[in-house]
């Protein structure tokens, strides 16, 4: 199971840390991504992680140098970190895993997770 926490209202700039819980399985060999569904666009990942790839990180060309995805394995906890608020980070935001990756690849492709929170809501507004 993954819960996503730490979204709402907020205003441009400054940061924002969202948590994903995970509970039921071991982070290892599993790759943990944050998609994001902004309104009326389809679903995008942002940021990936591999524990098992000695915690690979990976980000989308739009959020690289704000956005930062790390891991608390003691808590086994998927943080991610926003920078610089920016009203089109606006989006529900959802954790995700990736259980079978492909040995030795990353990915931030939606396609490829198999298990998915329930998101939390982000917005970015004056």
């Amino acid at each position: 199971q993954l819960v996503e926490s730490g979204g709402g209202l907020v205003q441009p700039g400054g940061s924002l840390r969202l948590s994903c819980a995970a509970s039921g399985f071991t982070l290892d060999g599993w790759t943990i991504g944050w998609l994001r569904q902004a309104p009326g666009k389809e679903r995008e990942g942002v940021a990936c992680i591999s524990p098992h790839l000695y915690s690979r990180t990976m980000y989308a060309d739009s959020v690289k140098g704000r956005f930062t995805i790390s891991v608390d394995y003691v808590k086994k906890t998927i943080h991610q970190q926003i920078n610089s608020r920016k009203p089109e980070d606006t989006a529900v935001y959802y954790c995700a895993a990736l259980t079978a990756p492909v040995p030795g690849i990353s990915t931030i492709d939606k396609g490829q997770y198999d298990r998915w929170g329930q998101g939390t809501q982000v917005t970015v507004s004056s």
